[in-house]
């Protein structure tokens, strides 16, 4: 997603990440699909066309320093992420 609404729904999907970790423990985690389906604005399963989009936009946040992104529950380099992750904040 390069365009503008490309932009503007990973920007949506960023203050949606930041969001749900404010609405959580400081200690809880979200799964990027928690900020999919909170940020898609429609019905059935079309939300899955951003779970891409909410990954980038938690690799952009940890690279800002305002979450972590983690697997197995250790945090990971946005360059070192391969399968299934976590975003919590930074610690």
């Amino acid at each position: 997603m390069t365009d503008d609404s490309g932009r503007q729904t990973e920007r949506r999907l960023e203050r949606t990440i930041l969001e749900l970790l404010d609405r959580r423990a400081p200690t809880s985690s979200i799964c990027p699909s928690d900020a999919a389906r909170e940020a898609y604005e429609g019905e059935g399963e079309g939300w899955r066309e951003l779970m891409e989009p909410a990954r980038r936009a938690a690799r952009r946040l940890s690279e800002a320093g305002k979450v972590e992104i983690t697997q197995g529950g250790e945090p990971v380099t946005s360059t070192g992420i391969h399968g299934p992750i976590r975003i919590r904040r930074t610690r």
